[in-house]
């Protein structure tokens, strides 16, 4: 996924790939990892152009991923979508010596490149990579599991008690004091 500069120097113009997820070496180690399986191609909608001194990518990418719920554990699948700006950099990096720097916003949606074109298989990869939720929810009404039984709440209720148990004092429940 290779943008040539002089396709994009002179007008903005709007792109359509679809590359499959093995082209994404950051998607793979997630899926070797086992955080989430993609269930299809990603689908990127971009427009690419320059702006003075630097070139300008905007557009939303688009995936199927399949995932486990982190309440009742089903695996449900569902279409990722994230919309993104990146401006592009002639040149490299720079590296800072400091231990500690200060981003701006700027250098957050900024990246690198050298050449006469732009690779943004990196840069796409980490905007799928981003838009995979740290807790997947099968849906926002998810009543998980029964901390007792470990019942699915969503399929039916449980015969268990649902009197609050407050841990820290367990112990002294039943302590009595003799005088």
């Amino acid at each position: 996924m290779k943008v040539r500069l002089d396709h994009i120097r002179e007008v903005t113009r709007e792109l359509l790939f679809v590359e499959p997820i093995e082209s994404f070496p950051v998607l793979m180690a997630m899926v070797e990892a086992g955080e989430c399986v993609f269930a299809g191609s990603v689908r990127v909608q971009l427009t690419a152009g320059r702006e003075m001194d630097h070139y300008r990518v905007e557009g939303s990418v688009h995936v199927p991923v399949r995932q486990s719920c982190s309440r009742c554990l089903a695996s449900f699948e569902q279409e990722l979508s994230s919309r993104f700006t990146i401006i592009f950099r002639e040149g490299t990096a720079p590296v800072e010596d400091d231990d500690e720097v200060e981003l701006g916003e700027q250098d957050l949606v900024s990246a690198s490149f050298s050449g006469d074109e732009i690779d943004l298989l990196p840069e796409i990869g980490e905007q799928v990579a981003l838009a995979i939720p740290l807790k997947p929810l099968c849906s926002v009404g998810c009543k998980g599991l029964c901390p007792v039984c470990g019942a699915d709440m969503n399929a039916a209720p449980c015969g268990c008690s649902r009197e609050p148990v407050n841990l820290k004092f367990a112990a002294l429940k039943d302590f009595k004091v003799q005088r």
